[in-house]
């Protein structure tokens, strides 16, 4: 099983494991930009709420989207939100990215949804 449910995302983000969605990429300047969402507890006990944009440019042989340009090279972790609470975070990133409680990955599977993304262009 690939996705968390929302039960195992509440787990993994209480006990300090990053999960992470897939979100549709766009274009802009002839340029195709994939994006997603990553969220980790702190040490500090807070919860950060990354955004990331980067230039795709992989392919099946290079799916390490972490190694990817940013597209904005003055944020290269991406857009930083952070949050005293899982709830906090998790209805942030619903209401600002629009992401789905259904489709968390475990911390470093993105690459799979990249590779998916790849196979059904």
């Amino acid at each position: 099983m690939r996705y968390l449910i929302e039960e195992q995302l509440r787990t993994h983000l209480s006990l300090g494991k990053a999960v992470e969605q897939w979100l549709k990429p766009y274009g802009e300047d002839d340029c195709t930009y994939i994006r997603w969402v990553r969220i980790i507890k702190e040490n500090s006990g807070q919860f950060n709420v990354f955004y990331t944009e980067a230039v795709d440019e992989g392919n099946l042989d290079f799916l390490d989207v972490y190694e990817f340009s940013s597209k904005d090279p003055d944020e290269p972790y991406g857009v930083i939100d952070t949050f005293d609470t899982i709830a906090e975070a998790l209805n942030f990133a619903i209401s600002k990215y629009n992401v789905s409680l259904t489709l968390f990955v475990n911390d470093g599977m993105i690459q799979n949804e990249y590779k998916d993304h790849l196979m059904n262009s």
